[in-house]
């Protein structure tokens, strides 16, 4: 005859009644993470993030697991299935991308009849194949270990169990890859291969004003200085409003961000607290910003009087008729002018590596730095956004060789003394 089980105590009965959860211990990882999901209240993108890793990889490798039994290994093994299924993708991707190159036309001293059914059985291949998809990278990896260990940690602190197996599970470093400069070797190289050197590409100043000097009468040449030399965020630039500008006193408090949710554009906060900051504007971008507003305040006279719609959303940097920016346009425009430019090719987030750079260059020390890009530690703007200009190491250098005399001077000096 098989043993009932203790019956429980009543605050044992209450707690889990509490949080939604059945009373036979057979909570499964994927009952808890529904639930735990239900109370949590952050950020749209955030949550959005938290239920693509749920959905994605979470429920479909350890949902069938109880929360209470979930071991290391099981976490672990998860792991190993999305590197795996990475090697899938990169081999469907690389067959994707050879099935294109038969698609082309216009092969020489192939008859055009042959020539049109061979390109039609070719796409008829590739419309069957999967789409281009992206791996799981270390990055994410880490992101998704972090919503699975902030899941078992709330179950911790309901006492509901007692261990966190994601904590015990080592993966390989999500750490932002280092910046490197644009030099002319680099440049050199790149125009030959047309490979970049590295993930995170930075202009030197040179670079930079080449580039806005190209940018120079663009609608959206205000937009592209102000975070090239201050460092907004794309997202923080877009949504910019006039009410947190005041050039008569020189300052810029970013407070309202626009970011993409999917593909639609949703208006935020900033995401912590030190990035909703005040931040100081030079006479150069407080002169770029006036003549901008006129401009803006022109094209809205235009549409009025043309008896077109003219959208008052209060946004510094706005399409032609005052409506919200979508994060993407301005980087379509970043990336079409530096084309036109000829410059080697950054990402617009990059262009606070840029700023970084460009401050460190005119002497900003990296405190002042990490004010201005509104970090929130001096060790991630040392580490992962200031690229050192090897003018300014040549100086440092310098000065440094000059402080101590050479032995063989210091030698004859004190002869010359003794005598």
């Amino acid at each position: 005859m098989a043993r009932r089980a203790a019956i429980p105590e009543p605050a044992e009965v209450s707690r889990k009644l509490g949080v939604g959860v059945p009373l036979d211990g057979a909570t499964t990882v994927a009952d808890w993470l529904d639930t735990w999901r239900a109370g949590k209240q952050t950020r749209t993108t955030t949550n959005n993030g938290y239920d693509s890793h749920i959905r994605v990889h979470l429920k479909p490798h350890l949902g069938h697991f109880r929360l209470d039994r979930l071991g290391v290994s099981a976490v672990r093994a998860m792991f190993d299935a999305i590197g795996d299924q990475n090697e899938v993708i990169r081999a469907e991707n690389e067959a994707r991308r050879e099935q294109i190159a038969r698609c082309t036309r216009g092969r020489p001293g192939v008859p055009k009849v042959y020539e049109r059914a061979k390109l039609a059985e070719e796409r008829a291949k590739l419309a069957e194949m999967k789409p281009f998809r992206r791996t799981t990278g270390p990055a994410t990896k880490q992101r998704i270990r972090a919503t699975l260990r902030a899941a078992i940690n709330a179950a911790i602190a309901q006492q509901m169990i007692t261990f966190n197996a994601a904590e015990h599970v080592e993966l390989e470093s999500g750490k932002r890859p280092k910046p490197m400069l644009w030099t002319a070797e680099r440049v050199r190289r790149w125009r030959e291969t047309g490979e970049k050197p590295g993930a995170v590409m930075v202009w030197t100043p040179a670079q930079f004003g080449a580039f806005l000097d190209e940018a120079e009468g663009d609608r959206l040449h205000a937009f592209y200085h102000l975070i090239g030399f201050r460092g907004l965020r794309r997202g923080e630039g877009v949504g910019q409003e006039w009410t947190d500008v005041d050039l008569e006193a020189s300052l810029l408090t970013v407070s309202k961000e626009i970011v993409v949710d999917g593909w639609d554009p949703l208006e935020t906060e900033p995401e912590t607290d030190g990035s909703a900051a005040t931040i100081a504007l030079d006479s150069v971008n407080v002169q770029v910003l006036r003549e901008h507003r006129i401009r803006q305040l022109a094209e809205r006279e235009a549409r009025l009087k043309g008896g077109k719609a003219w959208e008052d959303t209060g946004k510094v940097f706005t399409n032609e008729d005052g409506t919200w920016l979508h994060p993407d346009t301005v980087s379509k425009g970043f990336r079409r002018i530096y084309e036109a430019a000829g410059l080697p090719p950054i990402n617009l987030r990059d262009l606070r590596h840029v700023s970084a750079t460009v401050q460190h260059r005119g002497g900003g020390d990296i405190h002042s730095i990490k004010e201005t890009l509104r970090h929130s530690t001096i060790t991630l703007t040392s580490d992962t956004y200031t690229s050192l200009l090897p003018e300014v190491d040549r100086e440092i250098a310098e000065r440094a060789v000059s402080v101590v005399p050479p032995a063989r001077r210091q030698t004859v000096v004190e002869g010359s003394s003794a005598g």
